[in-house]
């Protein structure tokens, strides 16, 4: 019998098998209408950014030194052109590809470095003091504040960017498997491999870490769009993608300079931003929600 078949219960603790508990978080999911809203700009957010380039109609840097600061539905420029006479929906397009790709390695990276700190520091009680500490003189900077100081150190590029805004979440994910692995420890199936003598690994890996994996998914679900929003500051500020390949942040970095001329280069950026963060929050808390088993079917 698995962990999670041992730990998947009612409120009033009658265990569940694996497959009604993944039936029962489907339901929640499609029964929560702001889960379902997420889940469709997410989509939308995906398709955009995995098929950008076969839904850009030009290539993102292409120049159009003829046609500046086009209106949007204007023929051939379905949102308008920049003051480079560039494409802004292939500017969006490519953009959103780089935030996703740069969100997705920032949670791998903090989902590899903080996951085995959070288990060791929740599990042996003398590891949790250091591992604790270097978390907490971390979150003692503020996320962005961080994520500007490593780029800075490192360089501008994709990679730097999501280096130095994977590095700024590992503490958190830290006190998150950490919270769930001191609950973990002392649940009866993990006092019960106890007394069959189960060696520390054996039941960080096939007990506690299964069951801790959901709150591993919503806090990845919680990195998400403050790894999309840190990759537009430090674009923004120069730190992060570099031009001229093309990020949402940058796109509204040069759209401050004619704002006021013509706002719709700045517009759509920042609303692929706000739809993006909002698909991820949107969606995450719906899918915390679902995995409570404390929630009722």
């Amino acid at each position: 019998m698995t962990a999670v078949a041992e730990t998947a219960a009612t409120p009033d603790g009658t265990p569940l098998a694996p497959a009604r508990v993944r039936g029962r978080v489907l339901r929640r999911l499609i029964r929560n209408p702001m889960g379902a809203a997420g889940a469709v700009l997410l989509l939308i957010v995906l398709v955009a950014g995995v098929f950008a380039p076969w839904l850009a109609p030009y290539p993102p840097t292409e120049v159009h030194f003829t046609t500046p600061f086009q209106q949007p539905a204007t023929v051939g420029f379905a949102l308008g052109t920049d003051d480079l006479g560039r494409d802004i929906l292939s500017r969006v397009l490519y953009g959103t590809r780089a935030s996703l790709e740069v969100g997705v390695l920032s949670v791998l990276l903090a989902v590899v470095a903080g996951v085995p700190l959070g288990l060791l520091a929740g599990y042996w009680r003398w590891l949790d003091a250091v591992v604790s500490r270097l978390a907490d003189l971390m979150l003692a900077f503020p996320f962005l504040i961080l994520a500007v100081g490593l780029a800075a150190i490192n360089g501008g590029g994709l990679g730097n960017a999501a280096i130095a805004i994977g590095i700024a979440n590992i503490p958190t994910m830290i006190r998150v498997v950490r919270a769930e692995t001191l609950r973990l420890a002392e649940a009866d199936f993990v006092l019960a491999a106890h007394a069959m003598d189960a060696g520390p690994l054996r039941i960080l890996g096939l007990h506690i870490l299964p069951n801790a994996l959901s709150a591993v998914i919503v806090q990845a679900t919680v990195i998400m769009p403050a790894a999309v929003l840190g990759e537009a500051v430090l674009s923004f500020l120069g730190l992060g993608i570099l031009p001229p390949d093309p990020s949402l942040g940058i796109m509204l970095s040069d759209a401050q300079n004619y704002l006021l001329r013509t706002p719709w280069p700045g517009v759509f950026p920042g609303m692929a931003i706000a739809l993006i963060c909002l698909g991820f929050n949107l969606f995450g808390d719906a899918l915390r929600d679902a995995l409570d088993p404390k929630t009722t079917s």
